[in-house]
């Protein structure tokens, strides 16, 4: 009786989990949300029978309570815990996921467990039922998941145990490579940017990685509100890239991404990347004579930062704990206090000395705090994301009028780009930034500043990705490239295309190639194709239109290495695809 209990229980907690989503309604929806629970009921039905009642009980509300805890989980970002999350769900984030135990998530969570209780009270059924239950159990798990693969649940038809148990993974980080995978199958054209080559030669070079920031919010990507308008100005003499991404939508492993030129595995955890070869842009501009550093207003022991950002060539490392300054949040501390401890440091190295300054601030991030109130509504968290990306920029503007009053505004280049994006339900169930692939979570803003040697603004369309950024650097300064690196320059004219995945809850893999995106679920095999031109809000999937495009893409993302297990990316590229001119496709 406590299995049925069980199972009942994973039932109620599942309808709480997907209220106020969209659901795909046909006779294979109730199998393929509720197959999974039918399982581990199952398996717990027979540790039932065979453990001591009183082990078997503390199994049942084990299982109970995880459930429970589950609810606000996957109502807020439409997935149980998983491993990556899990990992996330430590101090500095702490913040982050009390704003979700509301006074609804918890009577929805004190019903599962008032539900759990049931079952202690009940007699045994007889044999004749218990058989039935069990031919309807065997044939909820013949048919489960051809329901799941037929109905797209975006992960919440998992069971929160067998989440856990199938996205871990044992992968390790490497640093391949092959020539020429980026090349784009679109016949897209690319700027020709190579006139800027050389205009960082003996300048100074500040990158700044800007929090959960993505294109689409700023008014330099067409936003109607202006959230930051320092780094508008900054803008004014700057080539501004229209179409960046992000190649993980996650802070740490997109770091990677970023300072050593390379993709980051499916599956890794990034303490897996401490020994992987790396020639990173901070060693190189180190070893071209360059004082280099990396402040960050948050924390480096935040989810194997440290494995990231050590022995990369900064001489200079300092997080919250160094800087000290007014606490923000769990998350770090203010941004004025680490400007000012940036231009402290410029002030200290030598007349005439050459710096490569790294700032990651973390304004931008959940739960969005500032230490005032901003001019938009707080009661939303789209507001409070808007007033925290305002706050931000206001640090920003703090640091270019310091190294404007310093004399040094015309003898340094800036890099600015978002590291990720930030979701606000724009797709079925997506919110914050790690779950899915949408231009929402993987657009990101991306300049390159120079008021000393850009006269104007220049808008590029071709397709990067931040991959590309440490080639681009070292372009800019004149000095070469590693042979390890994946990336391109984006200074030359080739068009290429951008690849992006996650692996937080789905396995997601994508491409934006010219006006063509797709994205790959890896598990299931389903895959989208937009076409952003036309519908820039990725609402129509056109792939049964144009299912030759879509496979030469989804060949592409799996040659590649997204769609094999440990397989670093990327190892192959599709050069067959390369060869055949692009099909007629519909728009």
């Amino acid at each position: 009786m406590r299995a049925l209990g069980l199972l009942f229980v994973f039932v109620v907690a599942k309808v709480a989990m997907v209220a106020g989503h969209s659901i795909a309604l046909s006779p294979w929806t109730p199998l393929a949300y509720f197959w999974q629970d039918v399982l581990v009921a199952g398996v717990f039905a027979v540790l039932d029978r065979t453990l001591p009642k009183p082990a078997s009980r503390i199994i049942y509300w084990g299982l109970v309570l995880y459930a429970a805890i589950n609810i606000p989980v996957a109502r807020a970002v439409s997935s149980p815990l998983t491993w990556p999350m899990l990992r996330a769900a430590r101090g500095p984030l702490s913040d982050s996921f009390l704003v979700y135990l509301t006074w609804q998530n918890l009577a929805l969570m004190a019903l599962v467990l008032l539900v759990a209780g049931v079952p202690e009270k009940m007699p045994e059924p007889s044999r004749g039922r218990n058989g039935a239950v069990v031919i309807l159990a065997l044939l909820a798990l013949a048919l489960g998941p051809l329901a799941s693969a037929r109905i797209e649940t975006l992960g919440l038809h998992r069971n929160p145990i067998l989440a856990l148990i199938s996205v871990p993974g044992r992968s390790q980080a490497h640093a391949d490579t092959a020539e020429g995978w980026q090349a784009s199958l679109a016949a897209a054209t690319a700027e020709d940017l190579s006139a800027l080559r050389g205009i960082a030669r003996g300048r100074n070079i500040v990158m700044v990685s800007l929090e959960s920031t993505a294109a689409q919010y700023l008014s330099l990507y067409g936003s109607e509100y202006e959230v930051t308008p320092n780094l508008t100005a900054l803008a004014h003499h700057a080539v501004v890239f229209e179409n960046a991404y992000a190649v993980y939508p996650e802070s740490i492993k997109g770091l990677y991404s970023v300072l050593c030129s390379a993709f980051p595995t499916l599956d890794s955890q990034p303490e897996a990347y401490e020994n992987v070869p790396c020639n990173s842009i901070a060693s190189e501009l180190a070893r071209a004579g360059y004082h280099t550093a990396m402040f960050h207003s948050g924390r480096f022991d935040y989810l194997g930062m440290q494995s990231i950002i050590r022995n990369r060539g900064y001489q200079t490392l300092e997080d919250a704990g160094a800087i000290g300054g007014n606490r923000n949040s769990s998350f770090g501390v203010d941004e004025p206090s680490t400007v000012a401890r940036m231009l402290s440091w410029i002030d200290a190295l030598p007349r005439g000395q050459r710096f490569a300054l790294t700032y990651l601030p973390i304004a931008g991030h959940h739960p969005y705090e500032t230490p005032e109130r901003g001019p938009f509504p707080e009661r939303q968290e789209i507001g409070r994301y808007r007033n925290a990306l305002l706050y931000g920029d206001a640090a920003l503007g703090t640091l270019i009028d310091g190294l404007r009053t310093r004399g040094l505004a015309d003898s340094t280049v800036w890099i600015i780009y978002g590291d990720h994006g930030e979701a606000f339900g724009q797709h079925e169930g997506n919110y914050a930034h790690t779950f899915f692939i949408y231009d929402e979570n993987v657009h990101v803003p991306l300049l390159i500043a120079a008021p000393g040697q850009i006269p104007g603004q220049t808008r590029v369309r071709k397709v990067v990705s931040l991959v590309d950024v440490a080639p681009t650097i070292l372009d800019l300064t004149g000095l070469q490239m590693p042979s390890l690196y994946q990336g391109h320059s984006m200074l030359d004219s080739l068009p290429r295309m951008a690849l992006f995945f996650t692996d937080y809850s789905l396995k997601l893999a994508g491409v934006r190639d010219g006006p063509w995106k797709l994205i790959q679920e890896l598990d299931s095999g389903r895959a989208k194709l937009f076409n952003l031109e036309r519908d820039p809000r990725e609402t129509t999937d056109i792939s049964r239109e144009n299912p030759e495009l879509a496979a030469r893409y989804r060949h592409v993302i799996l040659e590649s290495g997204f769609g094999v297990f440990g397989k670093p990316l990327p190892m192959v590229a599709a050069r067959k695809a390369l060869t055949e001119p692009p099909p007629e496709v519909a728009h």
